[in-house]
């Protein structure tokens, strides 16, 4: 027959040839088209958190953020925190090396499954199961506070003091941190004792550190008269 003529038979095969690129041209271009959308879709934090905890916690922002539920997957991982502080058996089975990741994935999905958390949630922990990454969970956990603090205008600060601070210093020093950030953010402020700084005060406030220690006075003292002698 004249379609068994090798010509015809290349030209049939050169033409499925083409089909079959212009097809995976489709498949590629629908590959990029959907990367880009997803790409145009995510949603940056206000603060970048460096590291593996810090990817999942971007990743597990932008998604909260999409789906409007900062707030309760932030209230969820503080809960699981507070599990697994609290439950030793908990602790023992995120960090037991024994298990496999497909036993520590539908481990921590079922019981997170059981207390009703949210599918983002759940399913943020069966990715770091499934990436040996459970016993890194705490610090996603830190991570996402941070941007989550961030994100509400929040700056950290810690005063460490020799002795307890009484409600009324500890106002006072609230007040007066305040001048060191702009108006819009809020501070958060966290009190430490340290009975080696004698008095005064060690303040760090965002990026910024002042030590008005006594024993860095009495030290810088010290350095003087020695240089003196």
């Amino acid at each position: 027959p004249v379609y068994s003529t090798p010509a015809l038979k290349n030209m049939a095969t050169v033409g499925r040839h083409c089909l079959a690129v212009h097809r995976l041209s489709l498949v590629r271009f629908a590959s990029r088209a959907a990367s880009t959308r997803a790409a145009e879709s995510v949603v940056k934090a206000p603060i970048k958190v460096f590291g593996i905890e810090g990817r999942y916690a971007h990743a597990v922002f932008s998604a909260a953020s999409s789906k409007k539920m900062l707030d309760k997957v932030e209230g969820e991982l503080n809960d699981f925190q507070k599990l697994v502080t609290t439950e030793e058996r908990l602790s023992d089975f995120i960090r037991n090396p024994t298990l496999n990741k497909f036993q520590k994935r539908q481990g921590i999905m079922g019981i997170l499954k059981d207390l009703k958390y949210s599918d983002l949630t759940v399913n943020l922990f069966g990715a770091l199961a499934e990436n040996n990454r459970l016993p890194r969970s705490l610090g996603v956990v830190k991570a996402y506070g941070t941007i989550m603090s961030a994100y509400r205008g929040e700056v950290s600060c810690t005063v460490t003091t020799a002795k307890p601070l009484d409600e009324k210093t500890r106002k006072e020093v609230e007040d007066t941190l305040k001048g060191f950030v702009d108006k819009k953010q809020v501070i958060k402020m966290e009190s430490k004792t340290d009975p080696s700084i004698i008095g005064g005060m060690v303040v760090e406030v965002g990026d910024k550190y002042i030590d008005m220690s006594i024993s860095t006075k009495l030290k810088k003292m010290v350095e003087t008269l020695k240089e003196a002698l």
